[in-house]
């Protein structure tokens, strides 16, 4: 209870517009963690502000306050910002704000600022005239009042249409429209429902085709997205700022900087046809009605604006060795999901790629020999804003810096003696952290079959864990699966005596067969599908799909291959276009 006390009295609660107005009243500098309603105040930099509220020892002259931008009129431009922003006010003007937990130059402002109000009391300098940062859009009619209206986001809808997925045009269609200055608020990938299908291409149900064409629209996969128009790019804040104090940086300070594109005036329709990708997406723009865009993703409110993003974590060898449960629970209790993780031993090349940031320094050669003396802990972990949020987590990569900054983070707290360096690690980018994933996580195709007994409601929740435990559904289509399309699948056992009953079975309705990428992917599809006996899949393994929906031994909802070599034969006869990426070889 005593640390919650002081961390109230540390600093301020801002919630509402009333108190963000009385706040700005402030004599002195007060330092503003801008926060997101979602993810709360920045913790990892409470100790800074405790230390340097001790030290300084400017009770009239310096103040710290957390304000929910979610609730705060004046912050709406800060609105859905993945990481942190401080604002530094003096005397009721906002001269400075730096984004990022960058703990080093935060400390460095603070005392900047304090010793110049120091000065200015003792009559020593001259108060300077600061430049006030407004928040404000720069495509803003009037900048020079905030627009206090409350208006309604307007959406578009694309649907990359089943053959694209296929043709894998996915990555290139988004990547497009992120560069034309679109935002995706949300994205999924799935097969639509009959419903779905009615819902957006309303327009079309009369047109004599069109029973074929939900049946296409509903056997196959497709890529949904929500996007909106992106804000113009507002003038940087503190470019000054940062110019001026670059070579204060350390390597652990660096955040991902967004791509700057030049935005597309005008509709996204119009923009898909000059791309030349059209073709491959239908598109319902001007959506106010969030209530349309539920339809297809369900709790859009909820989600949107939400990334989850994948990244590499590693242990180093010695912490891996004598902490590796600690560290797990940390990472838990932080609200990473760990998707994957394996132990390897790092070849010399590896380590040096991953240790590039410590090339310069005379530990280099027991950095590398540190890193290839045994097995490092490799794990993929995903979360919202799972980069930023696991760089801040992790703190310097520096275990002085850790100690002396933020010891409250990874770094500090599992330090080993002898070693100077973070004994985690975690992806640059998203980009570094996709070629690393690649790396270290190869992926594997396997073949799954959900069967016909299980109805459209089972089916929908067995996708749903299938993508929970980390698969990608990277081809899927529904099929009846006569004789000769099962042989195709089940051709292991068609001289077996109960093949007939298999076939009896696969003819009762449509199979949905589905290409599921992972590492690991035979082995743990396997696993997820549980014993082939749904009644021993209840005694053994209960949370198996298999122990949740399978009815008997031929009823038992789904099916998978038992080998590599198996699933790979199985996919060149069902999906015969499909040439497999970056396979792994094992």
């Amino acid at each position: 209870m005593a640390g919650k006390k002081r961390e109230i009295q540390l600093q301020a609660v801002i919630n509402n517009q009333s108190l963000w107005d009385e706040m700005m009243q402030n004599k002195g500098l007060t330092v503003i963690d801008v926060y997101q309603a979602w993810c709360g105040p920045c913790k990892a930099m409470q100790t800074l502000f405790r230390k340097l509220k001790n030290e300084l020892n400017e009770d009239e002259l310096l103040h710290f306050a957390v304000a929910e931008a979610d609730s705060i009129v004046t912050l709406q431009p800060l609105r859905d910002k993945c990481e942190p922003v401080f604002l530094f006010s003096v005397n009721g003007t906002i001269v400075a704000k730096i984004q990022g937990a960058n703990a080093p130059l935060v400390n460095q402002k603070i005392i900047a600022l304090v010793n110049e109000e120091r000065k200015i009391a003792a009559g020593e300098m001259v108060r300077p005239q600061y430049h006030e940062i407004a928040f404000v859009d720069s495509d803003s009619e009037d900048a020079g009042e905030l627009n206090y209206e409350s208006v309604d986001q307007i959406y578009t809808i694309v649907i990359i249409k089943p053959d694209a997925v296929a043709a894998r045009k996915v990555q290139e269609i988004k990547e497009k429209i992120i560069k034309a200055g679109f935002v995706i608020e949300a994205e999924d990938k799935k097969p639509l429902t009959e419903e779905q299908v009615k819902h957006f291409y309303s327009q079309i149900v009369d047109q004599p085709d069109f029973e074929d064409f939900v049946s296409f629209m509903t056997r196959n996969l497709s890529y949904i997205l929500v996007v909106s128009q992106a804000k113009a790019k507002q003038p940087s804040w503190d470019e000054s700022e940062v110019n001026s104090e670059t070579e204060s940086k350390e390597p652990w300070d660096e955040q991902q900087e967004m791509a700057k594109p030049s935005r597309m005036k005008g509709n996204l329709q119009q923009y898909l046809e000059i791309q030349q990708i059209s073709q491959f997406c239908d598109v319902e723009e001007n959506i106010t009605n969030t209530k349309f865009i539920d339809v297809l993703i369900p709790d859009f409110k909820k989600i949107r604006g939400i990334k989850f993003e994948k990244i590499l974590a590693l242990l180093r060898p010695a912490l891996a060795n004598e902490r590796t449960e600690d560290v797990l629970n940390k990472i838990q209790d932080e609200g990473f999901k760990i998707l994957l993780q394996r132990q390897i031993v790092l070849s010399e090349e590896e380590a040096k790629t991953l240790c590039k940031e410590y090339e310069n320094k005379d530990y280099f050669g027991n950095v590398i020999e540190n890193m290839t003396s045994g097995p490092s802990l490799a794990l993929v972990l995903v979360r919202e804003n799972g980069l930023g949020h696991w760089k801040q987590l992790i703190g310097p990569s520096n275990v002085e810096e850790a100690k002396e900054y933020l010891p409250e983070c990874l770094c500090a707290q599992f330090a080993i003696e002898g070693l100077p360096i973070n004994q985690l690690y975690g992806s640059d980018s998203l980009e570094a952290a996709e070629r690393e994933i690649q790396h270290f996580f190869p992926p594997q195709h396997t073949v799954a079959l959900i069967k016909p007994h299980v109805t459209q409601e089972q089916r929908e929740d067995i996708m749903k864990i299938i993508k929970e435990t980390g698969f990608d559904i990277t081809q899927m289509k529904e099929t009846l699966l006569i004789e000769e399309e099962a042989e195709k699948i089940y051709f292991k056992i068609k001289r077996k005596a109960f093949y007939k009953d298999v076939l009896d079975v696969l003819a009762e309705g449509t199979s949905l067969v589905m290409i599921l990428t992972k590492w690991n992917a035979v082995s743990d599809w396997r696993r997820l599908m549980g014993p082939t006996d749904p009644e021993e899949a209840r005694l053994l393994s209960p949370d198996s799909i298999r122990a949740q929906f399978g009815k008997n031994i031929l009823k038992n909802a789904v099916h998978g291959a038992s080998n590599m070599e198996e699933a790979m034969e199985t996919i060149s006869r069902m999906f015969e276009d499909f040439v497999p990426e970056n396979l792994e070889e094992n």
